[in-house]
């Protein structure tokens, strides 16, 4: 895992994982409705040139599916997430960007078998490097793993 990874070299999935991430955080931080939201990154972000650098194409079937899904499924996300936290923490104390991420790893990890637990995880390790420390990170790890053994098991 790379933390140096700049946009211009994220492949189309990753691309759309932080996309997504960041889509999920607009809808909680502005409310946008859905639709518009969707089509404002399909228009505006998805493969655009943002300061300079130019940001792969995401794959954007993939990018809407996590973001549609995360939506559609926040309570049951938000209840997974909830169970496990540490004693004394909620989903209202966690950073607002933390807390998309672990959205996002937990809708993949629930609903697309596709995707194997590890490239889950390390993806969204990824994400959460280029926002947080490695204490972040290894939060966003250990927490996106106990999910993955909740929900994956075989």
């Amino acid at each position: 895992m790379s933390r140096a990874r700049g946009p211009a070299r994220l492949p189309a999935r990753s691309a759309a994982r932080l996309a997504a991430v960041q889509a999920l955080y607009q809808l909680e931080m502005e409310g946008t409705p859905l639709t518009s939201l969707l089509d404002e990154f399909h228009m505006h972000r998805l493969g655009a040139e943002i300061e300079d650098e130019q940001y792969l194409e995401a794959d954007v079937a993939f990018f809407d599916d996590v973001v549609r899904g995360v939506a559609a499924r926040r309570d049951e996300i938000d209840a997974r997430l909830t169970d496990r936290l540490a004693q004394g923490w909620s989903i209202a104390r966690l950073d607002r960007t933390m807390l998309q991420i672990l959205r996002a790893g937990a809708y993949e990890l629930l609903a697309r078998p596709d995707v194997s637990v590890s490239i889950v995880i390390n993806e969204y390790l990824d994400v959460a490097h280029a926002f947080f420390d490695d204490r972040e990170a290894k939060f966003v790890n250990g927490l996106l793993d106990a999910i993955a053994r909740d929900v994956r098991e075989a």
